[in-house]
């Protein structure tokens, strides 16, 4: 009997070490996995770190314009795609291809599905300069798969408003003048609503951040 009982003690206490083993696992694969995970901002943070969501997305309106490609621009074609939205011009001296360059690098940095489903149109706020040619040479010089949009004043300038980001050009000597208009990112949802905007300056690792925290809360 004494014989079997000291047997069997190894065994047992084999299979307990293999227990919390495997428990201490479980904990620390765990551990390891939340640590992973992006964080989630809530609303209150993702605004302290630059992001201003509506309380409701809005609806953006009607408008019937064209992109550098020739090819019609309408609300149809915000839907589908999460789309940053930047309104410059061509002849912008500084914040235009800054910004631009910004968002090519911040597209580059986006994983799988993000960087997909994720569009940047640049709305000129000069169509008397920014003509369908002039676009097609400026915007794919920054990512081919940008996409640049002119069309009429009245048009452009009603569309910027709906997305509160109106513009007006400063009078100059013939074409040399500049356009004041605003350096924020306005965020389009996949349902074709103004969903919010990035203020200006732009910060890479906010961005990505608020970004990826504003897609979380659309999709739970």
């Amino acid at each position: 009997m004494s014989g079997r009982d000291g047997s069997s003690r190894p065994a047992g206490v084999r299979y307990t070490i293999i227990g919390v083993l495997v428990f201490i696992f479980i904990i620390v694969a765990g551990f390891v996995y939340r640590v992973q995970q992006p964080r989630i901002m809530t609303t209150s943070e993702m605004q302290a770190n630059g992001l201003y969501l509506m309380d409701t997305p809005r609806d953006v309106g009607e408008f019937s314009l064209v992109d550098h490609r020739g090819e019609p621009f309408t609300p149809a074609r915000l839907e589908g795609e999460w789309t940053l939205v930047f309104f410059g011009f061509t002849h912008c001296p500084d914040i235009c291809p800054t910004t631009m360059a910004f968002l090519d690098r911040f597209i580059g940095e986006l994983d799988g599905t993000e960087a997909e489903d994720t569009e940047v149109v640049m709305i000129s706020v000069d169509p008397a300069r920014d003509t369908v040619e002039q676009l097609a040479s400026y915007v794919p010089y920054f990512n081919e798969d940008f996409t640049g949009v002119t069309g009429e004043f009245l048009d452009l300038f009603r569309f910027a408003t709906n997305l509160n980001t109106p513009f007006r050009k400063v009078p100059g000597q013939d074409d040399d003048y500049v356009v004041d208009h605003s350096a924020n990112v306005i965020l389009i949802n996949p349902r074709g609503d103004y969903h919010g905007f990035f203020k200006a300056p732009l910060d890479m690792a906010k961005m990505k951040v608020t970004y990826r925290s504003a897609r979380y809360r659309w999709d739970h």
